[in-house]
């Protein structure tokens, strides 16, 4: 089978259009078909339907302490985004490379997927592992079932490189998040009689009253030591979209809006989470005592745990001698570096890109980060070997 360059690798990517509300079949399809016939071992964790797959694969001896590369295969959508260019076809301009996920992530995997092939046609002393998600874009909810099918399916690895665009500076650790999808259920009558009903945007705009109250008390107390290092320096509970009501002169029978947690890593996550749920029980009790009917359901959607800075961890010590970069960095956005550091690895995030890039219209990787990104794998290899 004809080995491919990086850059080869990547058109291969971009064309598959792998939004996250879709299937991701045909890419993973393809690349394990690609690292199979290059004598890579490889296996998939499927989703509950069956419609997306995880893709896991391990080159090199069949022994412990691998480095894993890892990435995620699903892109945001491109709808209403005013693109110049095909966001399904790779297009290069101007020094950078155009496409849906050239940034995000898909750069990083395509270099990963070249490295893996590398590692087994050179014969590595060291394995290399490539771990490729879905889900990402969603909550990060396909890595840590993968996570455990990789270590049940191959021997455990001992580094996680997690290559979100980072411009390749070595980030030692991100905030955490959580989120709720929040229903309150009112009961409709004329706004004349508001007394007899209850408004379910006026009731739920009591809990965001609770989140801005959470916010400004986080905001005033001292910073915590990890948490100083990010900007903003603390954790934030957000409220992104809400929608409800029928009329402007009808008490509403419905509210929804989504709730964002982001954790820094030495604050508590779960106490943040309980805090809020306690608070939806507790206008959800008093609600119904007014109108049986009325309440408020919350579902938890997601959980990103944070990636907390290991201290001269092993997969820092590595990043920084293939970048040759003496510091390190957090980030205020969420990976699944936690989830992995979380599973027993020492894990950082580096990858090529700007994260202002990630899901905007036109989204671009600089040919000089992709070419960055080359050199690192090709460090990695040397070392490896």
């Amino acid at each position: 089978m004809t080995v491919l360059t990086s850059r080869q690798i990547l058109d291969r990517l971009i064309g598959f259009p792998t939004v996250s509300r879709d299937s991701n079949l045909d890419l993973v399809d393809w690349l394990e078909d690609y690292l199979s016939g290059h004598g890579v071992r490889c296996g998939r964790h499927w989703n509950e339907d069956r419609r997306k797959a995880a893709l896991i694969a391990h080159a090199g001896p069949w022994t412990g302490g691998a480095v894993v590369l890892s990435g995620h295969s699903d892109v945001v959508p491109v709808d209403g985004q005013a693109w110049t260019s095909d966001p399904w076809t790779l297009t290069e301009r101007d020094g950078r490379l155009y496409g849906r996920g050239t940034c995000d992530m898909k750069g990083f995997v395509a270099l990963a997927v070249w490295a893996v092939v590398e590692a087994q046609r050179r014969g590595v002393a060291r394995p290399v592992q490539l771990a490729l998600s879905h889900d990402e874009e969603v909550g990060c909810t396909g890595a840590p079932p993968m996570i455990q099918t990789l270590r049940r399916t191959f021997p455990a690895g001992k580094i996680a490189l997690i290559g979100e665009p980072s411009r390749m500076k070595v980030i030692t650790g991100h905030k955490g998040g959580a989120g709720f999808l929040v229903h309150v259920k009112g009961y409709e009558v004329h706004s004349s009689l508001l007394p007899e009903g209850v408004s379910a945007i006026m009731e739920g705009a009591r809990l965001i009253g609770w989140l801005n109250d959470r916010n400004a008390a986080i905001q005033a107390a001292p910073r915590l030591p990890v948490g100083a290092r990010f900007h903003p320096p603390f954790t934030t509970l957000h409220v992104g979209r809400i929608e409800g009501g029928t009329a402007h002169n009808i008490t509403a029978a419905e509210c929804r809006f989504a709730v964002e947690i982001r954790c820094v890593p030495d604050d508590d996550l779960e106490g943040h989470a309980r805090a809020f749920r306690d608070e939806a029980l507790r206008l959800d009790a008093a609600l119904k005592a007014r109108r049986p009917a009325a309440g408020v359901d919350l579902e938890r959607v997601f959980d990103v745990p944070a990636l907390r800075p290991e201290g001269d961890g092993a997969a820092e010590a590595l990043a920084c001698a293939l970048t040759g970069e003496n510091g390190t960095g957090v980030v205020a956005y969420g990976t699944e570096a936690g989830q992995f550091q979380d599973a027993g690895y020492s894990a950082v995030v580096c990858g090529p890109g700007d994260i202002a890039q990630a899901h905007q219209a036109d989204e671009y990787l600089e040919i000089a980060e992709f070419q960055a990104g080359q050199r690192f794998m090709e460090r990695l290899l040397e070392r490896l070997g």
